[in-house]
């Protein structure tokens, strides 16, 4: 009788052997039914088994790390799967866990997994009433935090066990220190089943258009849900991959845990205290690193130096977060002979949508259905259509969408019913099946009757060289009812003026048909989620409400005679 675990592999091996055959890993994939599965004890221990291939590579800033194999891993999340089971952690309890990217990071996931806990990761951000809102709405019973953040939780829930990484000054009063878990027996032995929709994840959303969601996971939505995740990125034994992303949120795991480990590849970080283009390249080049994820903000501040003076390893390229602009994919295919390979999905899914490797890029597009999705684009009426809403059937239902929302950790779990999930999010598709993001369904807007998508404006505000990033919104006008304006942060560390106004109206002037040209544009900060994406629905808000005329970084299109005619 094939087990769980062997199920998994056999899946994970499939998809391996298919990199680069998509039509025949669509047609062919089946998702493991995962029925009782826990990835932890059925999956990872079982690969781990006297398994000295390295599973992950931590680099500090001074050069210091933490080198990791497979077998460690193990072991060392059974010595705290142990210890935390003597502190009280039992099955179903939630583990608020707030670390940056340290080893005891991975060893707390996989030692939660094993115990039947679940985590509600934690940017280490989070302070105030966020963190407290997300105590009581996770319905958190320990928390799991770096020394230096102790101090963040005073008065908060009385109740938390409170477990400290890291304090080397000596461990604060009310804690434990996870350290002494290490000394825990080796031998874990779970005290139960653990079913494939048992809790095990759960997630707030980043709030880019309303309050952030709680999203619940499973221990199969995502562990085995990223079957998918890993044949986007097109990871293999042995890569060495690096995903800049940072705990706490969704794509951490994506790409940080299941994907990279689910291949049996290393997972590689180096830390830096604050981002710097030239020290993310020469780690590329010293640590060898192979494939790389990146949001495309960190796309577009690569392209700011020379990429083709660093001489890389890289085999594979992929961005996620936000969609890629085109104008990033060619000056680094320019540079290193390599085409940075979109993909798409949400908190709420794993990769629905992407670019595999091998197969033929399509300028914007973010790719085609993965394995294991089937992708509808839905119009107002809730038809399909070739552009609409993106929407995944659920005949059958993907293994990698959530269990469903929860207002609070005790409150019934909202789960996707009918025919189709819907995900917010507008897209069109070409004869060839690729699709193309065109916005959130929020953020489209008309100008003079024509339906402007600020993704495809922004992308092409990001091309002008004056620019580091834009963010597109209606603004009230009496004639057109609205017209585009884009919010821009000028690259460079440039001053506005009007000259650089004038230069950018130019640029769109070149690049845009007449009715989608931006008409006016505020240089400003842009406002962002604690994950660091534009909340475009403050701008909108803003503009739409404003009525104290222009303001003083403010350049609107008629201002400059020279454009005209």
């Amino acid at each position: 009788m094939t087990t769980a675990g062997e199920e998994f592999i056999a899946a994970r091996d499939a998809l391996l052997a298919a990199r680069t055959d998509y039509a025949g890993a669509v047609a062919r994939f089946r998702w493991p039914a995962a029925e009782r599965f826990n990835w932890a004890l059925d999956y990872f221990d079982r690969i781990a088994r006297g398994n000295d291939q390295p599973a992950l590579h931590v680099v500090q800033e001074d050069g210091s790390a933490v080198r990791l194999t497979y077998a460690d891993l193990a072991e060392r999340s059974s010595r705290l799967a142990n210890w935390l089971r003597g502190q009280g952690v039992g099955r179903g309890d939630r583990i608020l866990l707030m670390l940056p990217n340290v080893a005891p990071l991975w060893e707390v996931m996989l030692a939660a997994m094993k115990l039947g806990a679940v985590v509600i990761p934690a940017t280490t951000l989070l302070a105030g009433e966020e963190l407290r809102d997300r105590l009581e709405r996770g319905g958190a019973r320990f928390v799991i935090a770096l020394a230096e953040h102790c101090a963040k939780f005073a008065g908060m829930a009385d109740h938390l066990g409170r477990i400290v990484v890291g304090a080397a000054g000596g461990t604060p009063a009310g804690w434990a220190a996870l350290e002494q878990g290490y000394q825990a027996p080796p031998d874990f032995t779970p005290d139960g089943e653990t079913r494939g929709d048992d809790p095990l994840l759960l997630y707030f959303t980043s709030g880019t258009t309303a309050k952030p969601k709680l999203v619940l996971h499973t221990h199969r939505s995502y562990p085995v849900g990223h079957l998918s995740t890993l044949y986007w990125i097109g990871l293999r034994p042995g890569d060495i991959h690096w995903n800049i992303s940072s705990p706490g949120w969704a794509k951490h795991a994506w790409s940080n845990l299941f994907a990279p480990l689910n291949a049996g590849a290393t997972v590689f970080v180096y830390n830096f205290s604050r981002f710097q283009a030239k020290a993310v390249l020469d780690a590329l080049v010293t640590y060898g690193v192979t494939t790389l994820c990146a949001p495309p903000t960190v796309w577009r501040m690569l392209i700011q130096e020379d990429l083709a003076a660093w001489p890389v390893k890289l085999t594979g390229l992929v961005g996620a977060g936000e969609p890629l602009n085109p104008e990033v994919i060619e000056r680094v295919k320019a540079a290193w002979g390599l085409e940075i390979r979109d993909g798409y999905g949400q908190t709420e899914t794993t990769a629905q949508i992407g670019n595999p490797p091998g197969q033929p890029i399509k300028p914007g597009s973010m790719g085609r259905p993965l394995p294991g999705y089937r992708v509808a684009l839905l119009d107002p009426d809730g038809n399909e259509a070739e552009e609409g809403e993106i929407a995944l059937s659920l005949s059958p239902r993907p293994a990698g969408l959530m269990a469903g929302y929860q207002s609070a950790a005790d409150a019934p779990v909202q789960a996707p019913d009918g025919e189709y999930y819907r995900t917010g999010d507008v897209a069109s598709r070409d004869a060839d099946g690729y699709l193309t993001y065109v916005g959130r369904a929020d953020d489209v807007f008309k100008a003079s009757d024509y339906r402007i998508s600020p993704f495809e404006l922004e992308s092409a505000l990001i091309e002008c060289p004056l620019v580091a990033e834009a963010a597109v919104v209606p603004s009230p006008d009496p004639v057109r009812l609205a017209v585009p304006k884009a919010f821009l942060v000028l690259a460079g560390g440039r001053e506005p003026s009007r000259e650089l106004a004038l230069s950018i109206f130019r640029h769109i002037r070149d690049t845009l048909p007449p009715y989608k040209r931006v008409r006016r544009i505020e240089f400003t900060d842009l406002p962002k989620t604690i994950s660091g994406k534009i909340r475009r629905v403050e701008l909108r808000k803003a503009e739409q409400a404003r009525s104290d005329g222009r303001h003083a970084q403010e350049f609107w299109e008629e201002d400059f005679p020279e454009l005209r005619g």
